[in-house]
């Protein structure tokens, strides 16, 4: 399933999609920054409530497909800029990570 995909079938609501047909495997759920950089995977969908300039370069070095921004958190419009300039995909929702996640499960 590509990035493009996913956000229409789960209504996900596009902050910033970079490569709108970048192919998705897997998801990674978590909020302490470091602990992501060292275990969310390539391709992977990563589930957060994070929003700082930090998220960006942890999905960057990490190689995520899509950042899903849950319980209404969104990018100001610097960090849209900046995640548009680095080609990372960034959605919402107004779901908690856990709905988010059982939501795509099947998908990812």
């Amino acid at each position: 399933m590509t990035v493009e995909e996913l956000v229409t079938k789960y209504g996900l609501t596009p902050i910033c999609l970079s490569e709108p047909g970048r192919e998705i495997s897997g998801c990674y759920i978590g909020d302490l920054l470091s602990w992501v950089m060292g275990k969310a995977q390539a391709d992977n969908v990563w589930i957060t409530i994070m929003n700082n300039i930090n998220t960006l370069a942890v999905a960057s070095l990490s190689d995520v497909a899509l950042i899903i921004l849950t319980e209404n958190v969104g990018l100001d419009e610097n960090m849209i800029s900046e995640a548009k300039a680095k080609g990372i995909n960034v959605a919402g929702s107004p779901c908690s990570s856990f709905e988010v996640a059982v939501k795509i499960s099947s998908d990812v």
